[in-house]
């Protein structure tokens, strides 16, 4: 009876918790891929960034089948995702393209990723209704972390001017319903 008991309540803390444990794991293909870029493994990077994606997507799907959404899952998605989805692509974008610019290329870089951060910073203060308000940076990040694989055909200065679109089309007002 006591084990019973125990297995039960073990497996609603985790039925609790897979959401959260998802985002972590999102978390941490973010970390490893920065780590990767750091390390000029750029493919890695890019891989760990289109996984941290697919967990990305699923820790919300789990939270809503569920119905384990909570206000502590919602802040760390969000801090989740400045990491895997604003600072690695920005990085992997800086470091494996816009280095080349110095100091402009560096720019465009930051101001994606505090775009990213206004973005999710406004998003988990307003009640969202079923739509985004501008472009989620899940998308943003992995539209930069794409247009990595065109680096032989895109000119260098087009990169600034894709990270600055994307910085904008984040912190926009435009709307875009949720899926």
């Amino acid at each position: 009876m006591f084990l019973a008991g125990y297995i039960d309540a073990t497996l609603k803390k985790i039925k609790a918790n897979t959401a959260n444990m998802l985002t972590l794991v999102n978390l941490g293909l973010g970390g490893f891929a920065i780590i990767y870029t750091l390390n000029d493994v750029l493919k890695l990077s890019l891989l760990l960034i289109f996984l941290a994606a697919l967990a990305d997507r699923f820790d919300g799907m789990v939270a809503r089948k569920f119905n384990i959404e909570s206000e502590l899952g919602k802040q760390l998605d969000s801090m989740s995702d400045i990491i895997s989805f604003g600072v690695a692509p920005a990085l992997l974008i800086y470091k494996g393209i816009l280095f080349e610019l110095g100091a402009p290329g560096a720019f465009f870089a930051v101001l994606f990723i505090g775009c990213g951060a206004f973005r999710l910073a406004r998003f988990n203060i307003t009640d969202n209704c079923g739509f985004f308000s501008g472009l989620p940076i899940t998308a943003a990040g992995c539209i930069a972390t794409l247009s990595y694989l065109w680096k032989d055909f895109m000119p260098v200065h087009s990169y600034m001017f894709l990270l600055m679109i994307l910085s904008f089309c984040m912190i926009s007002s435009f709307r875009i319903r949720k899926m």
